[in-house]
């Protein structure tokens, strides 16, 4: 008895380079075999891949699957799955497990030793990524950027952070259906039963539900449709609704608004402002930017910067982006600051991180539409990204895009949830004026006043809603989409 004594003494006392503690495995494993109920205090954020053991994550394992199937977890049960003939030194697992549960000696400090072993685990997840990075940069191939090893380990040390391992793995069904659950509890008891973030624009939400977590959403369009605007009115809506949540009430966080990271590819960050303000203050953009503007207008941009200027809209206006880029300055902000939509306008200005894709523009955009879709669900927040259209458009007579009009622009299509036209018959109109005083000027006249100051989003593609389209109202001075007015509301029509 004394040498099986000591080979428990030898197991718990063994010395390795990687930072471990087995006293406070077996102290929590005999905390859960006297209470079962210690199983709760820690499961909440402890795995068992967090143990140094091998042997203690499968008894961890066992003990989960009896507990959650409502079963009794103590060393009698838990041998059972466990192999018979498994020895520890000369102790048999039965005598080994027995030992655990006898040398516990309370519960309360349960969730301690819980704690101690993750942190561990996340010390030794730090000491592998530490390793790795300085092998890559030991034996990086002459090629190799030292861009993209930063950006690779940027995202693995987001993800300790985040989540205290690597990946998330396979995740069981019923976890997957108390999301979906979740989230169907949102919309219900949401003021306008949405799930995702709203857009301010009530015809789409209706349709589309809000903007959902992990989604990536087209915005797409012919130049001069407003493509940038609606995306800015988007952003601006989402960041004006946005209240933190309050750290001494413990109340929920606000699902109306969000923070939001604008990478502006085409415009400078203050262009994108004086559309903000201009639509907010109702004065033209244009006027704005050539100082054409009474001393009231002036006075009115100062009152309106006041109201706006502490919303969470971060703009990063760095022209030819890489998807990793993007990514390693989205996950920066969310760890400093929260992030809960990003905007990229647009895909077309963005640059693939390869070579090969570099000399291939199509693989090059399938690249960029890949990773994003893949940066939206690391970091579950929807991301919309503008983009442009064919000129298959302008070559036909009927000008409202359709989803062929995005094959030439890698896999768009396949890879986006959502899929947005944004579509002005007016825009075209003005173009075609027929001869003054004819039949067709009059008709021209007609169906011109009648799409004047309306735009069009057709929903193309929808990955877990309906497809159809919603009008709007756009104030092309103010760079402003908006719903329509009750009084001339047209109902949203399905395709």
């Amino acid at each position: 008895m004394a040498e099986a004594a000591a080979r428990f003494e030898a197991l718990r006392t063994s010395v390795t380079a990687m930072p471990h503690n087995i006293e406070a495995e077996q102290a929590l494993l005999g905390a859960i075999f006297i209470n079962n109920d210690a199983f709760y205090r820690v499961s909440d954020f402890l795995k068992s891949d967090h143990f140094f053991e091998p042997l203690h994550r499968a008894i961890f394992d066992v003990m989960a699957s009896l507990i959650e199937a409502n079963k009794i977890a103590s060393p009698i049960t838990v041998k059972t799955f466990l192999p018979a003939d498994l020895n520890i030194g000369v102790l048999s697992i039965s005598q080994y497990l027995a030992r655990v549960a006898a040398e516990a000696t309370t519960v309360i400090n349960a969730v301690d030793y819980g704690r101690s072993i993750y942190d561990l685990a996340i010390r030794r997840e730090l000491i592998n990524i530490a390793d790795d990075i300085r092998d890559a940069a030991f034996n990086s191939a002459v090629d190799s950027a030292p861009r993209e090893q930063i950006e690779h380990a940027e995202q693995r040390l987001y993800e300790v952070a985040e989540t205290g391992r690597f990946g998330s793995g396979f995740e069981t069904f019923d976890a997957a259906l108390t999301q979906a659950i979740d989230k169907a509890a949102l919309a219900y008891q949401s003021d306008g039963n949405l799930s995702g973030l709203p857009t301010g624009l009530k015809d789409l939400d209706t349709m589309m539900g809000g903007l959902q977590p992990s989604d990536l959403i087209i915005i797409a369009g012919r130049p001069g449709m407003g493509k940038t605007s609606l995306a800015t009115n988007i952003a601006y809506n989402v960041a004006r609704a946005y209240q933190a949540p309050d750290a001494s009430t413990h109340s929920p966080q606000n699902h109306s608004g969000g923070i939001v990271a604008f990478f502006s590819l085409e415009m400078s960050s203050e262009q994108l402002a004086t559309r903000v303000i201009a639509e907010q203050s109702e004065i033209s953009s244009s006027s704005i930017r050539r100082g054409k503007i009474s001393e009231g207008d002036f006075d009115t941009l100062i009152r309106r910067r006041q109201d706006i200027r502490r919303i969470p809209l971060f703009i990063d206006q760095t022209g030819a982006l890489t998807v990793g880029q993007v990514a390693a300055r989205a996950r920066r902000l969310k760890r400093q600051r929260g992030l809960d939509l990003i905007v990229v306008d647009y895909i077309q200005l963005m640059q693939g991180a390869t070579q090969r894709a570099a000399q291939n523009r199509v693989l090059e955009l399938t690249e960029i539409t890949t990773g994003l879709k893949a940066l939206a669900k690391e970091l579950d927040v929807p991301i919309v990204a503008l983009s442009q259209l064919s000129r298959n458009v302008e070559n036909r007579e009927e000008k409202r895009p359709q989803l062929s009009d995005l094959r030439e622009s890698g896999s768009i299509e396949q890879d986006a949830d959502v899929v947005l036209f944004v579509f002005r018959e007016e825009y075209y109109l003005k173009n075609r004026e027929p001869m003054a005083g004819t039949e067709a000027h009059l008709k021209w006249q007609a169906e011109l006043e009648a799409s004047r100051g309306k735009a069009e989003i057709i929903i193309g593609k929808q990955r877990h809603g309906p497809t159809g389209a919603v009008n709007l109202s756009f104030q092309g001075e103010f760079t402003r989409f908006a719903d329509l007015a009750d009084a001339n509301r047209v109902p949203v029509r399905s395709l």
